[in-house]
């Protein structure tokens, strides 16, 4: 797809709903446009919206080969509930056999090259294979969800892989919000969210918080909060 312009970005009011970041940011990408579930509340919400206003979205998830199996199930209720198809990417074979053989198992809590190592070959790449093609694609990130997540805009370039555009409709969300829309509309969700998982990635790579801790906190929690991202989101 061509790199988009930063005048193809649309000017929102400062209230847009999410509805309208959604619409405003299909329309813009005039081509195919994909959500990225991780099966978070977050995407939940999302799809829900899609499915209310009616847009035919695609959906894809990333198969890390370590998701947790609450995700799995929660990815089975949402494919029944809303009779979804999902295009599940997987990282390459034998960059994980070579890397495991090389590193072993949990070689990405030795130092944060590593584990970017890892997750470069587990997320990164298959992230690249699924945008190939794309317009656009949406995420749930929230704003309020760590400082490598405050200067996002609803709609933006996504410079980092080819100047499709990245829309993102729950951007001034709180988790509050988040889940008074999930509750209200019977959502299915993760069994791991109400078990202290604000936050739910890879299974080694993931823990509850205390009350008090900030949301990511229990993502890589070895590392410093200025470094717990996979780069799946990098600008």
């Amino acid at each position: 797809m061509p790199e988009k312009l930063r005048s193809d970005i649309p000017q929102l009011p400062r209230n847009a709903s999410s509805e309208d970041i959604l619409l405003a940011g299909i329309a813009a990408a005039a081509g195919p446009v994909s959500l990225a579930c991780s099966f978070s509340v977050e995407d939940i919400v999302i799809i829900d919206m899609l499915h209310v206003l009616d847009l035919p979205i695609a959906l894809f998830a990333l198969d890390t080969g370590r998701l947790p199996e609450e995700t799995y199930e929660v990815a089975a209720a949402i494919t029944e509930r809303y009779r979804l198809d999902i295009a599940w990417h997987f990282p390459d074979r034998e960059a994980v056999e070579a890397l495991l053989s090389r590193e072993g198992p949990l070689s990405f809590r030795e130092s944060l090259e590593k584990r970017h190592q890892c997750c470069q070959i587990r997320k990164i790449e298959p992230l690249g294979r699924a945008l190939t093609g794309l317009a656009g694609w949406i995420t749930g990130l929230r704003r309020d969800q760590g400082v490598t997540r405050e200067s996002i805009s609803p709609i933006e370039i996504d410079t980092a892989h080819g100047g499709i555009l990245k829309i993102n409709p729950l951007l001034e969300w709180n988790s509050d919000r988040v889940w008074t829309y999930a509750d209200a509309h019977r959502l299915p969700v993760n069994r791991l969210h109400r078990q202290g998982y604000p936050s739910i990635g890879c299974a080694p790579c993931t823990r509850p918080v205390a009350p008090g801790e900030h949301p990511r906190s229990g993502r890589w929690w070895w590392e410093n909060p200025e470094h717990r991202e996979c780069g799946l989101h990098r600008r």
